[in-house]
């Protein structure tokens, strides 16, 4: 397996410690940091006035988050929370210069990383014009990026990301296991079959 390439970031840093429900960071508040996750699996979420929560994605073991705000000084857009245990490495600016200052390939592999976010987000606008199955679809490509990817979230929050019920996810990932795109265990989805997922977005067949 490849090292991953944002391990620079963590190394001689140290270690916060999240464990399940527990807050990472919170909306609307000064984004003095991001976080390089080591291990484990947390949800970046919108809270409505009214309290209704939507969930934006699930970023996992390898991967950073709440670098948007970080980057444009602004107060943060979502919130942050562990679905599983966590551990993180916080990234301020003097760390994250000390990293470019030695491994200047990480700039651009951050740009792309924003670049992607962007995109993935302007996704969830787009889903709004798509029937649930699909929404669902693109919903789940979003957040197991690559093959033999493992999440951990619940018919729920699948259901509060994407506008539709928790009996229309429940019936929509059966639908998807039979045909051997995904693998559904217990509060966990398994991504078998991209290409075919994928083929089905882009199909016209909805139903």
């Amino acid at each position: 397996m490849l090292r991953n390439i944002w391990t620079p970031l963590a190394d001689g840093q140290p270690i916060q410690h999240k464990d399940p429900g527990e807050l990472i960071y919170l909306q609307d508040t000064c984004a003095e940091c991001f976080y390089y996750i080591v291990s484990g699996t947390a949800k970046c979420f919108i809270s409505s006035p009214e309290g209704e929560e939507r969930i934006l994605t699930l970023p996992h073991a390898g991967e950073l988050m709440g670098e948007a705000a970080f980057f444009d000084g602004q107060p943060r857009v979502s919130s942050a929370m562990a679905v599983t245990k966590c551990q993180l490495v916080a990234v301020n600016r003097q760390r994250l210069e000390q990293v470019f200052s030695t491994h200047p390939d990480l700039a651009i592999a951050m740009l792309e990383d924003l670049a992607r976010r962007v995109r993935m987000l302007s996704g969830h606008v787009d889903s709004e014009f798509l029937q649930a199955d699909k929404r669902i679809a693109r919903h789940l490509l979003s957040l197991l990026p690559r093959p033999e990817d493992t999440v951990h979230c619940t018919h729920e929050e699948i259901g509060a990301s994407v506008g539709v019920s928790r009996v229309t996810v429940s019936r929509v990932l059966g639908e998807f296991d039979k045909k051997g795109w995904i693998k559904t265990g217990y509060k966990s989805l398994r991504l078998l079959d991209r290409a075919g997922l994928e083929a089905y977005l882009a199909s016209g067949d909805s139903r």
